[in-house]
């Protein structure tokens, strides 16, 4: 009775007794009350008989539609992105600009295929990751992601506490903007009882804040038109800015996004078994992730450029970071319209206060579609938040954001989260490529040939992170022997999800089946 009651608790819409189905309890993305409707056009050109086409376009559709491509862009500007932003522009001026345009387009891809994976299958990446792989390498693959995402948290949260204790005055400590930024859990567990399309608008808001206080800040510093058109399509990349242009790539995709995106797309309601319905609402989340990423695109300009105009060539070039850089707009450009550091705040506190929600969102569908739990929202909140909060009040309380220190932690941080990448990008690849899975919305050879470049480029990327933090923050024999042991595990376990599906992989466990 005492487990029955427990169950009743902590499970959605209760316990469901002995008698419930299996099904009952998977792990599901969004429950059938909480999705959307879409309206649906007169005629699907199925049931008649006639092949299967994608119904006309509709405003009110592509309206009703969108949503997850704005959750999805908060990942692109996310308080490391913006550190990445105004470092790039302080160290190597409009010259980065066009490396910021083709990740942005990169980062677009993966984000399209998640998009066409939640909608074709009707589930989530963790979900069918559980499915496709063994319990090991699922469990494996959750690890993984989850390490990603409090590496993300920490950054996150410490770029909100950092943007109150500038709106403070100093008044309230990092640590007190840690306790405040945790709060968040709560806005987005009484936000999303109200409904998926609440919680939209919320992050609707928080963008246009971003969107705003950016662009106010590029209307009165008045970067150059001119250089900013030139850095767009001009490539230019020299050795003192390679550190720059590896961080504005490794900034741009972001494991948990991509597994985020998948959960998104399942909001509305699909039929999946009519292939006009699923042409349709993959034709629309295309239109709105293309057009929320040309949004995101546009702030990380603001950004880059207004720093480019202000610091590039300057001393302070090599010292600027997400603390300090209010304060040195304040010094350079003073109060035109409104003092640019609280600006540059608000901007940023919006940025934090946005993306550590949908940190918390997308935990809760990694957490659920690898380990299939299927607790109450408010639970799974909870435990993902947790995750993060932690180690973030850890380095709140014992690191100063002016310390050398916090650098070398900032830079570890981004090597944790480029390490993931791979966990992401192979199984997303891997599953939109199986017919088996995808059925007649599998991908084409030369999308599947691009997207492995892609992949492969940014892992090249990645091992160039990390064989620099290696060299130069990493001190000990001990220490980088042990490394030198997880580098080879890491490595082993990559050429496993690269080659499980291929030919070479069934022939390997067919000769060894008979052999033993």
């Amino acid at each position: 009775m005492a487990s029955s009651d427990l169950a009743e608790s902590l499970l959605p819409g209760g316990g469901g007794g002995a008698s419930a189905s299996h099904d009952e309890y998977e792990e599901r993305a969004y429950d059938s009350e909480d999705k959307i409707s879409i309206a649906v056009s007169d005629s699907d050109g199925e049931d008649d008989g006639t092949p299967a086409s994608r119904p006309p376009f509709s405003w009110r559709k592509l309206w009703r539609f969108t949503g997850p491509g704005f959750l999805m862009c908060i990942a692109f500007l996310d308080p490391g992105n913006l550190e990445g932003d105004l470092q790039a522009g302080a160290a190597a001026g409009y010259q980065l600009l066009w490396l910021l345009l083709w990740a942005t387009i990169m980062g677009a891809l993966m984000q399209l295929l998640s998009a066409r994976l939640g909608v074709a299958t009707g589930k989530h990446l963790a979900e069918l990751c559980r499915q496709e792989y063994p319990p090991w390498a699922t469990r494996a693959l959750w690890a993984m992601t989850e390490l990603a995402l409090v590496g993300a948290d920490i950054q996150e949260v410490i770029g909100s506490a950092i943007a109150i204790k500038i709106l403070s005055g100093g008044a309230i400590p990092l640590w007190g903007g840690v306790v405040i930024t945790t709060l968040d859990c709560f806005i987005f567990l009484f936000l999303e009882n109200y409904g998926v399309r609440k919680l939209e608008a919320f992050f609707a808001v928080l963008i246009a804040t971003m969107a705003v206080s950016f662009a106010v800040m590029f209307g009165e510093t008045k970067p150059s038109g001119k250089e900013l058109l030139i850095g767009l399509v001009v490539p230019k990349l020299s050795s003192k800015t390679i550190k720059q242009a590896v961080g504005i790539v490794g900034c741009i995709i972001m494991p948990h996004n991509v597994f985020l995106h998948s959960a998104l797309v399942q909001s509305r309601k699909i039929d999946t078994n009519k292939k006009s319905r699923v042409l349709e609402a993959v034709y629309y989340y295309n239109i709105e992730s293309i057009l929320a990423l040309i949004v995101s695109f546009f702030i990380n300009i603001c950004v880059t450029t207004v720093f480019a105009k202000g610091f590039y060539g300057s001393k302070q070039a090599d010292s600027i970071g997400l603390e300090n850089a209010g304060q040195y707009l304040q010094e350079k450009y003073g109060t035109a319209f409104f003092p640019i550091l609280y600006i540059w705040a608000v901007g940023l506190l919006a940025s934090g206060q946005s993306s550590t929600i949908t940190g918390t969102y997308a935990g809760q569908f990694v957490m659920g579609g690898f380990l299939n739990l299927r607790l109450k929202k408010w639970l799974r909140a909870m435990i993902t938040r947790s995750f993060a909060i932690i180690p973030t009040m850890i380095v709140a309380l014992f690191f100063d954001t002016e310390d050398p220190t916090m650098d070398i932690l900032n830079e570890a941080l981004n090597v944790l989260q480029s390490i993931q990448i791979p966990f992401a990008l192979i199984p997303l690849i891997t599953l939109v490529s199986k017919e088996q899975i995808m059925g007649s919305f599998v991908i084409g050879p030369i999308t599947k040939v691009i997207s492995w470049i892609v992949t492969v480029f940014l892992m090249l990327i990645n091992g160039y992170l990390i064989l620099s933090f290696y060299i130069t923050d990493v001190r000990g024999a001990l220490l980088r022997s042990s490394l030198c042991v997880v580098l080879v595990v890491y490595l082993a376990f990559i050429v496993y999800l690269i080659v499980r599906n291929t030919s070479l992989y069934s022939r390997l466990c067919s000769s060894t089946s008979k052999s033993s």
